[in-house]
């Protein structure tokens, strides 16, 4: 056997044993370990009193968000926490629909609202910049308190502020992320490949902050920080949820999720729409591994953030390279030994697969298994060309929100009833995702 047989084996098996291990042996592995396991044990059971609540201050930043602002605000203004707890800030970026008009249609009825309209476009990180520099002080003043980060498209249950607030009474919790469900119950397009990838994330992420505090990443639609740890992000910051989960743990603080936290956010329908989200979500992903390397290899905990960054993201994240080199390796090694040329195959197979579904797309039929090998094969592309993007020190431009898909019923519940209202419900929630 040649050096070169050898050397081009390794790298076909090396790329399939650790894409293998990202996709099937990391999440079965958090299954099995995490089976006995309760979130945040330190968390004592039973409401805090009324006295007790921590302060929570809500930022978000809303670009054109007209079809979808007021029913995020009212699911806000709806939930349970105690009304004298709870404060909502939010910037209005260069909007040029009704965003402006809806907002201040809330301000004289409710207090704890307040708007800030920005000239000029700025993008979601610098509008919660200036949100933050514009209260830091007089927030500063009111001493310990919790910060919810929150899409303007993104429902609230009425659960949704207690579920998150009561685990910073752990002080080793910095961060929560709330479980972020699909609004819709009709689906179109690549709906249920997105709501898919939604839910295992979900699980996955829950299955490690159980472990070991090290959920890696909220999802930005609605997340909670301890409010001393929210600070200035760079401004061509792109993955802004994945910072400020990085720099939690710098400062020595626990990431995790709280299944009966549920938000709900319609998924994307649309290929283009999410193929474009996924390259600019690559090149901020590789951003933060520039930026944070020494948080992601030191520090404390080392050796689980390590892990699980590898297992999870970073494996994935250097997916479209691995896949590349199987399959040119498996081309290589084809005539050589049936096994490669099977691999071979196999991989043209789901190539074809996935030409089939846009081309059965076309005649309006839908495929589950077509449309899924689609889904995987462009997301990785959409990785790739981010990565690229990044090594040619591209700027990011602002991100211009996709066409918001207004759900025409309302959002699902947990429990048989309003979700998260009920320990059932919020231990049904938590089986779900540790299942």
């Amino acid at each position: 056997m040649s050096a070169l047989s050898i050397l081009l084996q390794a790298a076909f098996w090396g790329s399939i044993l650790a894409l293998a291990h990202s996709y099937v042996f990391f999440p079965k592995l958090l299954k099995w370990l995490a089976r006995h396991r309760r979130n945040n044990e330190l968390v004592h059971e039973g409401a805090p009193g009324s006295g007790d609540w921590p302060y929570l201050v809500v930022y978000m930043a809303a670009h054109n968000e007209e079809s979808v602002i007021g029913a995020t605000l009212d699911s806000i203004l709806a939930t349970d926490y105690p009304a004298d707890r709870i404060e909502i800030l939010i910037a209005a970026d260069n909007c040029s629909d009704r965003t402006v008009e809806i907002v201040s249609g809330y301000l004289g009825r409710h207090p704890n609202l307040q708007l800030r309209v920005l000239s000029g476009r700025n993008g979601k990180v610098r509008a919660i910049n200036l949100l933050w520099e514009e209260h830091r002080e007089r927030l500063r003043a009111l001493g310990d308190h919790v910060t919810i980060l929150c899409d303007a498209n993104v429902r609230w249950s009425p659960r949704l502020p207690a579920e998150l607030a009561k685990h910073f009474r752990n002080p080793r919790i910095g961060v929560v992320a709330s479980n972020v469900l699909d609004g819709r119950r009709q689906h179109n397009g690549i709906a249920d490949q997105e709501e898919a990838y939604v839910n295992r994330e979900n699980t996955i992420k829950f299955q490690e902050g159980v472990l070991w505090g090290r959920m890696m990443g909220a999802f930005g639609a609605c997340f909670a920080l301890r409010g001393s740890l929210l600070s200035s992000l760079p401004e061509g910051t792109i993955s802004d949820d994945f910072a400020h989960t990085l720099r939690a743990f710098d400062q020595g603080y626990d990431a995790i999720v709280e299944p009966a936290a549920v938000a709900w956010e319609d998924v994307s329908e649309d290929i283009q729409v999410e193929f474009n989200r996924k390259k600019r979500i690559s090149l901020g992903n590789f951003q933060n591994l520039r930026d944070y390397w020494r948080v992601l290899h030191g520090g404390d905990k080392a050796l689980a953030t390590a892990f699980v960054f590898w297992s999870h993201k970073g494996i994935r994240w250097f997916g479209p390279f691995l896949l590349a080199t199987a399959f040119v390796t498996s081309l290589a090694l084809a005539p050589f030994h049936p096994i490669y040329a099977l691999a071979a195959a196999g991989q043209f197979g789901l190539i074809g697969l996935a030409l089939a579904d846009g081309w059965l797309g076309r005649l309006g039929l839908h495929l589950r298994i077509p449309r899924f090998a689609r889904y995987f094969l462009l997301m990785n592309l959409a990785l790739g060309i981010g990565a690229w993007r990044f090594l040619r020190g591209d700027k990011p431009a602002f991100w211009e929100r996709s066409k918001r898909v207004v759900a025409d019923h309302a959002p699902p519940t947990l429990g048989g009833g309003k979700a998260g209202t009920s320990e059932p419900a919020r231990q049904a929630a938590e089986a779900e995702l540790i299942r």
